[in-house]
């Protein structure tokens, strides 16, 4: 697919390598516009592997994929404690009661090209529309043969320790016979809205990731604990498969569990599988599961391993 015009304000960045194309918007949020392939029985003689933007849209729900820094998805009880502080925390997106994928997708990256086969994003933000953060982070995305490496980095720079957590929010387009399958070992339940209440090893049907599921079906915006740290998405009609290996995440090396979320709504062309360091609203959960708390100067590191290849060989 070939992207629409581009507003002057948010140009893209191409990369071209290993007949793969990835597109970024560094001044839109440090965001993806499209990851694409070479792919011969395509009418364009490529195959989006994550849904493409349309080149148009400022919204960044409608990007091919953006980090989530310094902490992913819901943030309930308007804000959180550390260190025996209550840090006070708005809702930053229309619709949302809750702030929601931390505060770098907000703000303009710097972007450049570091090799022939390497893109990279960077941020500092110091206490973003009063958010108590401060630190740095770095973006990283190299074109592999089969696939892309994906890396996000942040660095404490506050004073005071406070908690981080990171993820990965892309978007795939889904045909009817779509599947995702990942090792898992319970699922978070919400009550009204998407704040956990309850852990639980029982799946409701459909939602068992071990099994595989399909890529339509009743909601799911829920996060999965226990998660292997590998996952694979299949195309049947496209005789695709995606692989993601996620390695031990590290705080300044440290090894860490793995946690995911499925984002599966009832109706559009696209779901969301995403690599996260820690589950919904993890700052009001017993004992902040998955969330690291950071001292000046120390650093959490999230790395993804895209790879793709046949189905029927896979």
């Amino acid at each position: 697919m070939t992207l629409a015009s581009n507003p002057a304000s948010h140009p893209v960045v191409w990369l071209h390598h290993a007949d793969q194309h990835l597109g970024l918007v560094p001044t839109l949020g440090g965001s993806v516009a499209a990851w694409q392939m070479d792919h011969a029985a395509s009418p364009e003689g490529r195959l989006n592997l994550w849904r493409p933007w349309d080149g148009a849209a400022a919204d960044l729900y409608q990007m091919a994929s953006f980090a989530m820094v310094p902490w992913s998805n819901r943030i309930s009880g308007g804000g959180f404690a550390q260190g025996g502080q209550f840090h006070p925390m708005q809702p930053n997106r229309a619709g949302e009661p809750y702030p929601i994928h931390g505060d770098g997708w907000l703000q303009p990256w710097d972007g450049r090209q570091v090799a022939d086969d390497t893109l990279e994003m960077s941020l500092r933000s110091d206490r973003f529309q009063g958010n108590p953060y401060d630190y740095e982070a770095v973006q990283t995305f190299r074109l592999v043969p089969g696939g892309l490496d994906q890396q996000v980095l942040v660095r404490h720079l506050g004073t005071e320790p406070m908690p981080y957590g990171l993820g990965l929010h892309p978007w795939f387009l889904r045909t009817p016979r779509t599947r995702i399958s990942a090792p898992v070992a319970s699922v978070w339940l919400c009550g009204d809205d998407p704040i956990p209440v309850r852990e639980t090893a029982d799946f409701p049907p459909g939602w068992d990731l071990n099994a595989g599921i399909s890529a339509h079906g009743d909601l799911i915006d829920n996060a999965y604990t226990g998660w292997g740290g590998t996952a694979q998405i299949d195309w049947p009609e496209w005789g695709v498969r995606l692989q993601a290996h996620m390695p031990d995440f590290a705080q300044d090396g440290g090894a860490a569990q793995h946690y995911c979320l499925i984002y599966r709504p009832p109706q559009g062309s696209a779901f969301c599988f995403e690599p996260i360091t820690q589950p919904i609203d993890a700052f009001h959960l017993p004992g902040q599961p998955g969330l690291r708390v950071l001292a000046k100067g120390e650093a959490l590191r999230l790395s993804v391993q895209w790879r793709f290849g046949p189905l029927a060989a896979a």
